[in-house]
């Protein structure tokens, strides 16, 4: 499932898409180009501590815009590798189409299964969340426009840190105020405005046996017991319901990694619930390594799926 070569290529296609045309940017900054100023427009704050676990600090990047007198949206992008493989500085050009479109970006580290099998990688995500909600006030980020995105094993955390009820017991470990730890049971309730999933897996459980099973989903759980069981709970399927936040999915029907009927389930189910959602669908597509049109076509979507949701003001 590594896909290093494939997730550069699509960022720098993406970039036509995402970023201003040339003639605005000549405009902007007397004939350069956005990514010229990227580096006086921003601020990069690396490896902030937001959790500790199994005697190891969990670390994530802060991409801040410099000029933000109000508060701005902010995205959480979550890496790929079948949650045994990849690091958050791998993907780091992914970054870049959302950098352009002046979010704030949070990227994040987690355990990988070598490290720490599952549930491990879901309970760091919906840590990285609070803590980015916990410390939204200091930074200036918005709360109500916070978007969780990934691609393939990522997609599946973006999904599931969306989507999981409070209170549950992946957060039973995420530190809290000391307000709350020292007075108080209760959680807080994390609020995300939208999720962009790329690829992502949608029920665990259909990786671990039968036609679909994929090695890589056989190592996240090793040898434990009970693991049909914990994988429905980490499942997105298993917990759609009326109230989520809006979903967009990006999936190719040939992708031979992550099933397309992972997306057909999950765009079918949200739709039963009235949950505001959209399946965009790479023809032909497979696990990433779409073509310029498909690429461009794919995340015009999303921008505009993002501004319909009052996410994206632009």
């Amino acid at each position: 499932m590594t896909r290093n070569v494939c997730a550069l290529a699509l960022l720098v296609l993406l970039l036509s898409t995402f970023a201003p045309s040339r003639a605005q940017a000549q405009e902007a900054v007397g004939g350069g180009d956005w990514a010229d100023t990227l580096g006086s427009d921003y601020e990069v704050r690396s490896n902030i501590t937001y959790s500790r676990a199994n005697n190891a600090d969990l670390k994530l990047d802060l991409y801040l815009p410099r000029d933000r007198p109000a508060p701005v949206p902010t995205v959480m992008f979550i890496h790929g590798g079948g949650w045994v493989e990849g690091s958050k500085e791998i993907d780091v050009l992914n970054l870049l189409p959302y950098l352009s479109l002046k979010f704030a970006v949070v990227n994040v580290g987690y355990r990988l299964g070598r490290a720490s099998l599952a549930p491990a990688a879901v309970e760091d995500c919906r840590c990285a969340l609070r803590w980015i909600q916990r410390n939204a006030k200091q930074l200036n980020l918005d709360t109500s426009r916070i978007v969780l995105t990934g691609i393939s094993a990522g997609g599946h955390l973006a999904l599931i840190t969306g989507m999981l009820p409070t209170p549950n017991v992946f957060d039973r470990a995420c530190p809290t105020d000391d307000s709350v730890r020292w007075n108080s049971g209760t959680e807080p309730q994390p609020k995300v405005a939208a999720i962009v999933n790329v690829f992502g897996i949608t029920d665990v459980a259909d990786l671990l046996e039968g036609g679909n099973a994929k090695h890589y989903a056989i190592e996240w759980f090793g040898s434990m017991g009970g693991r049909t069981e914990l994988a429905r709970q980490v499942s997105p399927v298993t917990h759609v319901r009326a109230g989520l936040p809006p979903v967009i999915t990006i999936h190719g029907d040939a992708d031979d990694v992550v099933p397309y009927s992972h997306a057909v389930r999950l765009h079918d189910a949200l739709e039963r619930e009235k949950v505001p959602n959209q399946l965009f669908t790479i023809k032909g597509g497979g696990h990433g390594g779409f073509n310029r049109q498909q690429i461009l076509s794919s995340y015009a979507e999303v921008r505009k799926f993002l501004r319909q949701h009052n996410v994206l003001k632009q």
